[in-house]
């Protein structure tokens, strides 16, 4: 018997059913398995920090400067050792949330599935009792579900930690519910991001069955897909408009702003700085802004998870589509 064949016969037992191909799949990709086990625990680690000892010892550090009875700390010292840890803790714990859809996309693409492909290893499993389709479904079903149970994990503490601390936040006006990583990681689109971040690898991985082009055109591709979403996000639920005699409300979310003429005509703020009589040269009689109140929160949020939960679900029909036809 070849190298081969023995390969094939020792590998058939342990990739015969669902279970054989799971333990397979944990077993070779381990290293993955282990690195992402390892950031969810430094995410969970630094969100609880935040959550307690992070929060009280800012919050002391705010009422020993005598700021107790403001609501805006800019005559406070407000970058206080305290805060500064507090403040890099959240953003390196949210940062790290967002960072998953590209890790995933760049795994998936590489060692998940380009890799397989490029080294023959894929097409050694289709000749056992793994068909070309289940194999799919086990390579995006396990990450899948590891993905999904870690991202609300990490979720959930996010919200724990930011609704603990929203008088801390407010008070120091640093960091707002609308900031990109903040909006994200507090809801259900982070999981739904690293989902997609999965669906776009494997994608990648099967038409560029190569590892490190397909890690690259993964990447290129979530990053481009991300800021698409950012741009898109605020047009997802209509707006609040107020007008010159109305303030927007803190901590709103402002999306566009500008002046109007008499006829309600909506028109760029002109440049008046200094200079008397500019805005009745100009026809202005009043200004406008459109923003997002904190109520519309959940109504972004869910619109966004939909959308990029869609995205998944076609990326995912078309892998298997084209997986289908190179293997038919």
């Amino acid at each position: 018997m070849t190298a081969l064949s023995l390969r094939a016969s020792a590998a058939e037992p342990r990739t015969r059913g669902p279970r054989g191909l799971v333990w397979v799949m944990l077993r070779v990709h381990q290293s993955a398995l282990l690195f992402w086990l390892m950031l969810v625990t430094v995410a969970a680690g630094g969100l609880l920090w935040a959550y307690g000892p992070g929060a009280d010892a800012a919050w002391a550090e705010y009422s020993e400067a005598g700021c107790g009875t403001t609501t805006s700390g800019f005559d406070c010292d407000m970058y206080g050792t305290a805060f500064q840890r507090y403040d890099n803790i959240v953003g390196v714990s949210s940062g790290l949330l967002t960072l998953v859809p590209l890790l995933t996309a760049a795994w998936a693409a590489s060692a998940l599935i380009g890799r397989e492909l490029e080294n023959g290893t894929a097409r050694l499993a289709w000749t056992q009792s793994v068909s070309p389709a289940r194999w799919l479904a086990a390579k995006l079903a396990v990450p899948a579900a590891l993905l999904t149970a870690g991202m609300l994990t990490l979720t959930l503490l996010h919200r724990l930690m930011w609704s603990a601390g929203t008088e801390l936040h407010e008070a120091w006006a640093v960091r707002a519910w609308d900031d990109s990583a903040i909006f994200l990681t507090n809801g259900t689109t982070a999981t739904a991001h690293a989902l997609l971040g999965l669906a776009v690898g494997a994608l990648v991985g099967l038409l560029l069955p190569r590892a490190l082009p397909a890690l690259a055109v993964a990447s290129v591709t979530t990053l481009a897909i991300a800021g698409a979403l950012v741009e898109l996000r605020p047009h997802l639920w209509p707006t609040v408009t107020v007008t010159s005699t109305d303030d927007v409300p803190a901590p709103a979310a402002e999306v566009r702003a500008g002046a109007l003429t008499a006829d309600g005509t909506r028109v760029p703020l002109p440049d008046c700085l200094g200079e008397r009589g500019c805005l009745t040269d100009h026809g202005i009689t009043g200004f406008y802004a459109d923003y997002h109140p904190t109520s519309h929160f959940w109504p972004l949020h869910l619109v966004e998870t939909g959308i990029v939960l869609t995205a998944a679900a076609v990326v995912v029909l078309v892998a298997f589509r084209i997986l289908r036809r190179r293997t038919a």
